[in-house]
């Protein structure tokens, strides 16, 4: 089965005292397995609320999210812990590194979190450190190591538990131009040998454009789907 995600009418709003304000109004999607996934939009549009909706940090006033046939909000709260976890690999703008742990040691957290052994956690995330280029400043702490450095070693750890779908939030908006295409090409490099989903959101054309699939929301909205052929 190719099909990873399906979305079925998502929405989403939050209240302050009385008032409502609806952010997501009735997304439908579906998201293959091994596809790079572009969301675009003006800003305050539900970008970052449908990632972080897919990736279960919230969940929806309306709808249903399923990964291969399961519903993920049908899970209770520990479970849904463990989901996101094992199954969601997160990078976000702000690396949100522990500043006071090195490379390796922020590498393997989530490792550790699944309850994997020691060193099986460690050896993981060694190896991917090695992989995206940083094998020589296992021990930096993020203090120590470039903006492209930090956020490197925040893919690697998006994908020490080999999960389903990696999302990203502006992965490289708080980068230079030259160090933002450095980490565009280790994306899709590692959607390339890895066949990992990447599910991106961005301001980026240059990135967006990259992407098998560009996804436009407007008020809320799925306004239009483009594959890259079209662009």
């Amino acid at each position: 089965m190719n099909k990873l995600i399906r979305v079925v009418d998502l929405y989403k709003s939050y209240y302050d005292e009385l008032t409502e304000l609806p952010v997501l109004r009735g997304i439908d999607l579906e998201v293959k397995r091994a596809e790079t996934i572009a969301i675009v939009g003006t800003s305050g549009v539900g970008k970052s609320t449908l990632l972080h909706l897919l990736g279960g940090l919230d969940r929806p006033t309306k709808g249903k999210i399923f990964y291969e046939g399961e519903d993920i909000f049908a899970l209770n709260d520990p479970e849904l812990d463990r989901f996101r976890n094992e199954e969601i690999g997160f990078v976000f703008q702000f690396h949100h590194l522990l500043p006071e742990s090195t490379a390796l040691e922020n590498v393997a957290m989530p490792g550790l979190i699944a309850r994997q052994k020691s060193d099986v956690a460690q050896h993981r995330a060694k190896e991917l450190l090695d992989y995206v280029g940083l094998g020589e400043r296992l021990e930096h702490r993020p203090s120590e190591l470039s903006g492209g450095e930090r956020q490197r070693v925040a893919i690697a750890r998006a994908l020490i538990n080999h999960p389903k779908v990696v999302l990203a939030d502006e992965p490289t908006g708080n980068l230079d131009q030259k160090t933002s295409e450095a980490v565009h090409d280790l994306l899709w490099t590692l959607n390339d040998q890895f066949s990992q989903t990447f599910i991106i959101v961005t301001h980026n054309q240059t990135l967006a454009q990259r992407a098998d699939r560009l996804i436009q929301l407007v008020d809320g909205q799925v306004s239009d789907q483009v594959d890259s052929l079209d662009f």
